[in-house]
């Protein structure tokens, strides 16, 4: 997480709520229903609610859950014992639940004095075996293969004629900038996630899909406004990520939402801008999710036959 901005925007999730209208048009029908969320437990408190949301979302008729990432707060823990208390957790979701790593899961943990690979690979052996999600009713996923077959928790899958992606980017600068260790594990890891969305792109395209999804924790920070300060000296570990998704936007002549956490308030806009003529594209919008404190989730629904095929409805009082 970004402690540095997520106190700022908390500060702001009520004046955006009330301030900006949906750029999405809201559906004639229900459509198919799933839901998102992300940045919790951070504590025993947080533990506590997330086992009353989980009840919420059991009462609820979802095609699937998605968590976006961080498990654990920034200074962890991330300890074996937390990890698989979460996943014992989130299998009381009677749903498909899908998981996909933070930066305070793994990245971040080497402020607890653990090591940030050895975590990734516990969390992969725990959150990212085999080829079906999580929940009490799992769903088959397809992970990415070949050359960038270690990064399990890329994954995806079609629903009412939209693709859904998971991606591995990540809060912290996307680990950028600490050690050339971890320099050298951004650079490999954003070599699999731009062949993951190259091959999104693709199957899009060739399937005739209605529209593209794609999930990740972190916040990209599409206005550069806080890099700088946040990571002084530090190379921008989103420069690149966001050049892919200005591509991305570009030649996929389709609707994209990408569902994002880790500043923590709600958003939903049209941030991503071509730099030509510094307009937004108008085929790609952003979704942020609720994390700690307050333990939300957002609903999504799917409308295949609508001009743009998702809809977005924040559940939060």
């Amino acid at each position: 997480m970004n402690s540095f901005f997520r106190n700022a925007l908390s500060l702001l999730a009520l004046a955006l709520l009330a301030g900006c209208a949906s750029p999405l048009p809201r559906p004639a029908d229900k459509g198919i229903a799933f839901a998102v969320l992300g940045d919790t437990p951070y504590n025993a408190s947080e533990i506590v609610q997330l086992d009353a949301l989980i009840d919420q979302l059991n009462r609820e008729e979802l095609a699937f859950v998605v968590h976006v990432g961080d498990i654990t707060s920034g200074g962890g823990p991330c300890t074996d014992a937390w990890f698989e208390a979460r996943k014992a957790q989130f299998n009381r979701v009677r749903h498909p639940f899908i998981l996909i790593p933070g930066d305070n899961d793994w990245t971040d943990c080497h402020r607890s004095g653990m090591d940030p690979m050895d975590r990734l690979a516990k969390f992969r052996e725990l959150f990212a075996a085999g080829t079906h999600s999580l929940g009490g009713r799992s769903m088959p996923v397809e992970r990415q293969s070949g050359a960038h077959a270690a990064y399990r928790e890329h994954m995806r899958w079609e629903t009412g004629r939209v693709l859904f992606v998971t991606l591995n980017v990540q809060g912290s600068n996307n680990n950028l900038g600490r050690t050339s260790a971890m320099d050298a594990e951004y650079r490999q890891r954003m070599s699999a996630v731009t062949a993951w969305i190259d091959e999104a792109e693709r199957l899009v395209t060739e399937k005739k899909l209605a529209g593209l999804v794609l999930l990740s924790q972190a916040n990209p920070d599409f206005e550069e406004t806080w890099h700088a300060k946040a990571h002084a000296g530090a190379p921008d570990g989103f420069a690149e990520f966001r050049a892919a998704l200005r591509t991305l936007a570009k030649r996929l002549a389709k609707p994209i939402l990408f569902v994002h956490g880790d500043t923590h308030s709600y958003q939903l806009d049209r941030p991503l801008k071509d730099p030509a003529t510094g307009a937004p594209f108008s085929n790609f919008t952003r979704l942020e999710v609720w994390g700690s404190p307050w333990v939300r989730w957002v609903r999504g629904s799917l409308h295949p036959d609508a001009p743009i095929p998702f809809y977005v409805e924040n559940t939060a009082p």
